[in-house]
């Protein structure tokens, strides 16, 4: 009688710990699915307020025509090409030396101190506010100099990517198996052409994806070009002399008392909105291709 008793107590012990399993189950899908709506929503409607305040300001001129005075149907055309040139040399620095970094770190460094040391720099850069690298880069560069600059803006924006790129490209590496490198050195491959053309190859969609998170956050940093290129109402193509861009256009115009300028801002925020989404939608596509 008494092992009977044992054996029900058992099952009802049982019973009751997977019916507490299921209910923490349930609500812990159900906290998942709200906080996903509730991203979403946030999502949405950021979007939906860049769509509906920014369409209406896009038009040849705002392409064709630079900035400005309030009244003058001025144009973002020297913004544009101002944040596309400062970006573009950004990446160009901060990708290659990315990489190079994340290679280091996933197939030279292991445990030494040299890679602690450089990871903690890394993480310490990836936290780091952005007005502190561009008042950096201003102390550094700009006061020396005796002036803003283009070439200024991409250092510090460069310095904002280098840290994403250098710890996505060393997970993405580390993912890749040991096998892979064994077998390119088997074959009698030196080890800088098994990283480059067997682990980089695997990993590239991964480290890609960093790189292009390091666009997404650069492309919208205003506060280290505040320090660094200022902005310029006209045309400037050179890199030495300051330099206008989009982030610094909506930080002009956004709290402006002047309707045309306002509208320009929303304009401005919606081009890099889309800028962004474009170059992920259309990297991910030929990716997807080519696998």
């Amino acid at each position: 009688m008494s092992d009977a008793t044992a054996e029900v107590r058992t099952w009802q012990t049982a019973s009751l710990r997977s019916t507490r399993r299921r209910t923490q189950d349930r609500i812990a899908t159900a906290l998942s699915w709200a906080a996903t709506v509730i991203v979403l929503l946030f999502l949405v409607s950021i979007l939906f307020s860049l769509v509906i305040k920014g369409l209406p300001g896009l038009s040849l001129g705002l392409f064709i025509h630079p900035s400005a005075p309030p009244g003058s149907n001025g144009g973002l055309a020297n913004a544009i090409v101002g944040s596309i040139e400062q970006t573009a040399l950004a990446l160009a620095i901060g990708t290659p030396i990315g990489l190079l970094g994340g290679i280091f770190l996933a197939e030279y460094g292991a445990e030494s101190r040299i890679s602690s040391l450089v990871r903690f720099i890394s993480d310490m850069l990836l936290s780091a506010p952005s007005i502190l690298i561009g008042l950096f880069v201003y102390l550094v560069i700009v006061e020396p100099q005796g002036h803003f600059s283009g070439l200024a803006g991409s250092i510090a924006l460069a310095i904002l990517a280098m840290p994403i790129i250098v710890r996505t490209t060393e997970d993405m590496l580390r993912l890749v198996p040991t096998a892979m490198r064994e077998a390119g050195m088997a074959l009698g491959a030196p080890r800088w052409r098994v990283i480059v053309f067997l682990c980089l190859r695997a990993a590239r969609s991964g480290v890609l994806t960093g790189i292009l998170l390091a666009l997404a956050r650069v492309t919208g940093e205003t506060a280290p070009l505040l320090f660094t290129s200022l902005g310029n109402m006209n045309w400037s193509f050179s890199m030495n002399a300051p330099m206008a861009s989009l982030p610094v256009a909506i930080y002009q115009y956004a709290g402006s008392a002047y309707d045309d300028w306002v509208q320009l801002s929303w304009s401005a925020a919606l081009l890099i909105t889309a800028g962004v989404l474009f170059i992920n939608i259309l990297v991910r596509f030929g990716f997807k291709r080519s696998a």
